[in-house]
């Protein structure tokens, strides 16, 4: 699950860049196989900020990590070929200090939960601070 789309992308940064950053074959087109990646790759990391204070993946996600998604997507597809400029450093960078203090708690994102669901699994776990609690379906206690 992706925090933003394809069309996330080129509302926020415009058809011709998204070409620019996706474009390997030189078709003219975007490629949306490397822009899916590159959304998947980003909401990827933003989990890895998130999953210490709310369930991820997050479905009905605020409306900001969409934007945040964008840009470091947007970073990920830079690369030599394509110039990584001032703008997109920036970006980014301006997304993870959002995301570590997200993290930290000092921002909030308006949810309170923090337990999650393992796939697959009847177990639950609980974060709270350095402590883990959880349940799993023969009744067991603290992990």
């Amino acid at each position: 699950m992706s925090y933003a789309t394809g069309d996330d992308m080129v509302t926020t940064f415009g058809e011709r860049e998204c070409i620019s950053l996706t474009d390997h074959n030189h078709t003219g087109e975007i490629d949306q196989i490397v822009m899916d990646n590159a959304l998947s790759r980003a909401s990827a990391e933003i989990d890895g900020y998130l999953v210490g204070r709310y369930a991820t993946p997050w479905p009905d996600a605020p409306r900001i990590l969409v934007g945040r998604c964008c840009d470091i997507a947007r970073y990920q597809l830079a690369s030599a070929e394509r110039t990584l400029s001032d703008e997109i450093k920036l970006r980014y960078d301006d997304a993870i200090r959002f995301l570590v203090q997200v993290a930290s708690g000092k921002i909030s994102l308006g949810r309170t939960d923090t337990g999650s669901v393992i796939q697959g699994s009847s177990q639950v776990k609980i974060y709270s601070g350095s402590r883990q609690f959880g349940r799993d379906s023969t009744g067991g206690g603290a992990f």
